[in-house]
């Protein structure tokens, strides 16, 4: 362990991070290692790097949840290499090295691909590049053009289009056999169905990458967090887990998006140019990245890598490169490949997004959940195209394990591009006498004494109902967009109205008076006029928008939406046991302890009536045909794809027809609906003697033919 040292800018870091607790790095290569002991000391860092890096790889490639970041990956594997050249006799074809991927998992059927998904080599710096170009040179006898893409931060994708139309699609996998992932990729958007080509390909395997943008990665991990699940690192392992799902309807639920970027095989088709296969990828309406560009030289290449480094924060979605490509199919034909790249690309890897700056003190916030949060306030900084002067620290344990301290000059990175985060505090620079920071016993904002529940990371403040802070933040969530929309009550106004003691809590609201509004500074008469209006129309709002106001911990928008499509009312789902609340969709334990008890606490019945006496409706109305559709008082499971409809339309269907769809087979269960690639509900369900339908009869018990 040493101390964190930031990066030198524009040139690479000085040094390179070594993951705490891991084996200290060896020296430089360049340094002569006398024979046998330095050649043991080398083995021995050989098979720490294997197996290291072999970990990496299934946390990667299986588990979708990386152990390192890239930058430390791509330092390993090029230490690696280096020994493995140095000591060719310590070299072993079952070496990270060797290897183009991760071995495909067992969750799903393997796939054979047409021709290999090889990896690409990296290059990190302008002098790499340059190695790299006059190799190329030196081969084909001429200077080739060049073509720049962006490298998507994504999950390697090849899809099969058979006479126009979608067969298969599979992961990269270990490049010669990836997973069948074909029922997920028909439920992302920008793969079409059919290629818009009158006369298409016999067969044809197209390459190209599925990513997660940013504003769906936030919007799926604010989520994950409502639910009480572990929320995604990064877009990228939001993106390969969103398309590694077992349940399809998940993965249409996730946004993805996809930039194709080759052809793999194709019968029938004579193209000349990479450039003008991407340009008949677009005419048949396969997406095609619109900032890929073409390069006379390495010059306009480099240049055009420069350019993106330094605009990156500009594009909705990562990338963490460029790769430049020989334009020209027949010169990549004399090229060839190794084992595990082409020789006629390269990957130039950006340098990590991060920047060293002053830590000027550590504060907590305690928020609308109670949760006491640390933060730090630097000193603002440019990280990624964006102004950082304040970066959440997490926990007190996140504290502990990075030891920042007031005073500290720490490295801040842009965690998945998007989120400031504090590596850790530069060790050389701390000042003289510093110490530890400690985390408070007490509230900060109403003093109560701080509480933490076993198993918990988060302190909590207990003082539900008389903290400030507590009070000010969940009235600003009962207002907001997500929640009750009352679009005219922001943030300053709610802090007034709270000083003043003209609102407790949230129901509150709907008791206010003109004069009293009028009272507050810089409210005039057309300003009181528009917000009494849009506190009125937030008494009609739909009940998952309510559930989402009353701030219980766990529900968010996903959640809240299940809860009130299994439940008609507040009233219903106040008095549900929690093993009622289970048997909703995607309601687990945790989920279901939080919502039977903060609906049972004496001040939420209390907010509950208040709302109610001012006419806020408690209930959504009945969806039509309900109180005599064909499936009236009927229990109804789904499980696996349906080909007609997605699984929010199969739900609201059931419902509509008066039916109530479970999450799990009991022996309640009606039926059971069975599509494709069906889970171990419908193990269950033959296990307990429940009917089991397909989706033809399902339609026809619709009513629908």
């Amino acid at each position: 362990k040493g101390p964190i040292v930031p990066a030198k800018q524009p040139d690479r870091p000085a040094c390179r991070l070594v993951a705490s607790g891991g084996p200290p790095q060896l020296g430089s290569m360049d340094a002569v290692l006398p024979d046998s002991r330095e050649r043991a000391q080398a083995s021995l860092r050989i098979d720490e790097l294997r197996a290291l890096l072999r970990r990496a790889d299934d946390a990667y490639y299986l588990l979708d949840r990386p152990m390192m970041p890239d930058a430390d990956y791509d330092a390993r594997i090029r230490e690696l290499r280096a020994l493995e050249v140095r000591y060719p006799e310590l070299a072993s074809p079952d070496s990270p090295t060797q290897r183009v991927g991760g071995r495909p998992s067992d969750l799903f059927a393997p796939v054979r691909h047409a021709a290999p998904m090889l990896s690409l080599d990296n290059a990190f710096t302008l002098e790499e590049l340059q190695a790299w170009y006059a190799r190329v040179e030196r081969e084909v006898g001429l200077a080739p053009a060049l073509f720049c893409e962006l490298k998507i931060d994504g999950l390697a994708v090849a899809l099969t289009y058979e006479q126009g139309a979608f067969a298969v699609g599979a992961t990269r996998g270990d490049g010669e056999v990836g997973e069948d992932v074909t029922a997920n990729l028909r439920r992302v958007r920008d793969v079409p169905p059919r290629l818009a080509l009158e006369a298409p390909p016999r067969r044809l395997e197209v390459r190209g990458e599925v990513y997660l943008p940013f504003a769906a990665f936030e919007e799926l991990n604010a989520e994950l967090t409502s639910q009480g699940q572990r929320p995604f690192a990064n877009p990228r392992n939001a993106g390969a887990g969103s398309l590694r799902q077992k349940d399809p309807s998940v993965t249409g639920r996730r946004k993805l998006g996809l930039w194709t970027h080759g052809i793999g095989a194709a019968e029938g088709l004579r193209l000349e140019r990479h450039s003008e296969a991407l340009g008949w990828l677009s005419r048949a309406g396969l997406p095609v990245n619109p900032s890929s560009s073409p390069a006379a030289s390495l010059e306009e290449a480099w240049a055009f890598c420069r350019r993106w480094e330094a605009g990156r924060g500009a594009l909705d979605y990562a990338i963490d490169g460029v790769v430049l490509k020989v334009d020209g199919l027949r010169l990549r034909e004399e090229l060839g490949a190794t084992a595990q790249a082409p020789r006629w690309a390269i990957a130039y890897k950006f340098a990590p997004e991060e920047r060293a700056t002053l830590l000027h003190r550590i504060e907590v916030h305690t928020g609308r959940s109670g949760k006491v949060t640390p933060f730090a306030f630097l000193e603002p900084v440019s990280v990624g195209g964006a102004t950082v002067s304040l970066a959440t620290l997490h926990n007190e344990d996140e504290v502990r394990r990075k030891d920042v301290r007031d005073g500290d000059t720490v490295v801040v990175r842009r965690a998945g591009e998007v989120i400031p985060e504090i590596v850790g505090p530069v060790l050389d620079l701390r000042p003289a006498g510093s110490r530890s920071w400690p985390f408070p016993a007490t509230c900060p904002s109403c003093g109560t004494a701080l509480v933490r529940a076993e198993g918990e990371a988060d302190w909590r403040c207990p003082n539900r109902t008389g903290c400030p802070s507590q009070s000010v933040e969940w009235l600003f969530h009962f207002a907001s967009r997500g929640a009750m929309d009352i679009d005219k009550l922001g943030y300053q106004t709610g802090l007034a109205l709270l000083e003043r003691g003209l609102v407790r809590d949230p129901a509150d609201l709907y008791f206010l008076t003109d004069r009293q509004l009028a009272s507050l500074p810089g409210l005039g008469p057309r300003s009181v006029r528009a917000l009494l209006d849009a506190i009125e129309r937030s008494k009609d709002r739909p009940l998952w928008r309510l559930l989402v106001a009353l701030n219980l911990r766990h529900v968010g928008p996903g959640v809240a939406r299940k809860l009130a499509a299994a439940f008609p009312s507040l009233d219903a789902l106040a008095s549900a046991s929690a093993e009622e609340l289970r048997a909703a969709e995607s309601i687990g334990p945790e989920i279901a302890r939080s919502v039977h008890g903060g609906l049972r606490e004496p001040s939420m019945q209390a907010l509950v009536e208040k709302l109610r006496r001012a006419g806020v409706r408690l209930r959504d109305p009945l969806p039509e045909r309900a109180a005599a559709g064909p499936l009236q008082g009927m229990r109804v499971v789904l499980t696996g794809a349906l080909q007609s409809m997605s699984r929010e339309e199969a739900e609201r269907a059931a419902q509509q027809a008066g039916g109530f769809v479970a999450s799990s087979v009991s022996k309640r269960t009606s039926f059971v609906v069975a599509g494709e690639g069906p889970g171990s509900k419908l193990a269950k369900a033959r296990a307990l003697g429940v009917e089991v339908i397909d989706e033809r009869e399902y339609l026809r018990r619709l009513g629908r033919g």
